[in-house]
């Protein structure tokens, strides 16, 4: 299935300017309120379902025998049409 992407933000933060943005995301789920991206002229709003499937994943890119770069991403994903429930492996994040 082709990808479109729909908003793209990339810059370097601290890690409080970091947590401020999710745990403002973090709120605005568990009011059940939507999420609004915005960056310069670029806006998206998205209005993500009660149970959307959430992925995180842990990477590293870059040379097997060397230093790499480590990255830690958060998704949310449902289906547009229906915003079926995902998986149910338990998750915890300390």
């Amino acid at each position: 299935m082709p990808e479109e992407v729909l908003f793209k933000s990339e810059t370097d933060r601290s890690r409080a300017e970091i947590a401020s943005l999710l745990r403002r995301v973090a709120d605005n789920l568990a009011d059940g309120e939507s999420i609004t991206l915005t960056a310069g002229a670029d806006s998206v709003t998205l209005e993500p379902p009660a149970r959307p499937t959430f992925e995180v994943k842990a990477e590293r890119e870059g040379p097997a025998d060397g230093p790499g770069e480590l990255s830690i991403e958060f998704e949310l994903e449902w289906d547009e049409t229906d915003g079926a429930d995902g998986g149910s492996d338990a998750l915890e994040i300390e």
